[in-house]
């Protein structure tokens, strides 16, 4: 099957993008005229707009909608009110090969009690909506907007200024926003989240697909003057591995699960129920047999996922799974899931496996840069 495309393919075409496949998505991955590391400066110095249109989007409508939410996802949603989003997981159910591993990570933006909207990630929106929808009672209707929202992010610390010169702030909250929280929905030409995957001040915007385009052209001529540059999901990710931040199918999976990955802080522990809460549970008791940690490498070699991290004595004792050049610190990072059993602590001296030689690299805990996300 040929990768499905964003409302803004002809914009990233025209503008001479680089397009990979991601999630199924014909996506773009950098620009030309700069490429990710002109981008990811852009984000850290100043401001850049993403299309991250490939994360789906579905609504959960009825009586009893956030109920359904919060006992199937692990996050408290009784932490939050109408008018935030928060970040929870979806896990494997106890019973299930896998329990407690994580289907999907994704936003909460909660209208009401009976009004829910959910981001997931591309490749598993379907699951964790067919999920819901099969655990949903009488009167709760899951439904898959996945083609009918588009999804555009604006990052850095010239973002506020960027929506305020775009209109986005009379009526909506905007630049106004308290971090997590949000403005708009059904009826409002866009929804402002105070939110982002870069470690920058930022915001996400959601809108009819049928409107992406206007609001993307929109955008780039109010963000003239702050320099904005459109940015390709290379330099998201640069941006979010420095901040130590989860990418599913890298630093989790329904094989790693919350605790190994330091994702429990996005669980509601005093919840009576919610998806694969048992097997969590237990392995929260016992301790898990891994832990995620990030990789500092001083030398020229980079880490790459799948990469095996060694000990001084040239044993295995963990795995990369995230790894790249970071334009902030000019050095090679990485995230990897290493053992607990090593006993292995931040300043720790390990080694990863650089196709047959030893990289000397130090264990430190993430974020790698300051985050400036509140």
């Amino acid at each position: 099957m040929s990768p499905r495309t964003s409302p803004l393919h002809d914009r990233h075409v025209a503008a001479g993008a680089k397009l990979a496949d991601f999630g199924g998505w014909s996506m773009p991955i950098e620009y030309a005229g700069g490429g990710v590391l002109a981008e990811h400066a852009a984000v850290r110095e100043g401001v850049g707009l993403f299309d991250v249109s490939h994360l789906g989007t579905g609504t959960v409508r009825g009586p009893g909608a956030a109920a359904l939410v919060d006992a199937s996802l692990t996050n408290d949603l009784g932490r939050i009110g109408p008018g935030q989003a928060q970040y929870t997981l979806c896990c494997v159910p106890d019973g299930e090969a896998d329990a407690g591993g994580v289907v999907d990570d994704l936003i909460v933006y909660l209208h009401g009690p009976d009004d829910v909207l959910l981001v997931p990630n591309a490749a598993n929106a379907a699951e964790v909506l067919a999920r819901l929808a099969a655990a949903a009672p009488p009167g709760v209707t899951v439904t898959d907007r996945h083609e009918e929202v588009a999804v555009l992010a604006v990052q850095g610390p010239r973002s506020a200024a960027v929506l305020a010169a775009a209109g986005l702030t009379a009526g909506t909250g905007g630049a106004d926003l308290d971090y997590m929280a949000f403005s708009g929905g059904e009826g409002r030409e866009v929804t402002v989240c105070r939110t982002g995957y870069t470690g920058e001040h930022g915001y996400e915007l959601l809108a009819p697909a049928e409107r992406a385009g206007a609001l993307w052209d929109r955008l780039l001529e109010a963000g003239a003057a702050e320099g904005i540059r459109p940015c390709g999901l290379g330099a998201r990710d640069t941006l979010r591995t420095e901040m130590g931040y989860p990418l599913h199918g890298h630093e989790l999976s329904p094989q790693i699960t919350p605790n190994q990955a330091r994702s429990g802080w996005a669980v509601g522990w005093r919840k009576p129920a919610f998806w694969g809460r048992e097997a969590l549970l237990a392995e929260r008791e016992a301790g898990p047999a891994r832990l995620l940690w990030g990789l500092r490498a001083p030398g020229r070699g980079i880490p790459r996922p799948g990469m095996a991290v060694l000990d001084g004595a040239g044993a295995r004792v963990g795995e990369v799974t995230s790894g790249t050049f970071s334009p902030s610190l000019r050095t090679g990072i990485a995230l990897a899931l290493l053992d607990t059993a090593a006993g292995v602590a931040a300043g720790a001296e390990l080694a990863v496996d650089v196709r047959g030689r030893p990289q000397p690299v130090e264990v430190v805990k993430p974020p790698f840069v300051p985050s400036h996300v509140r």
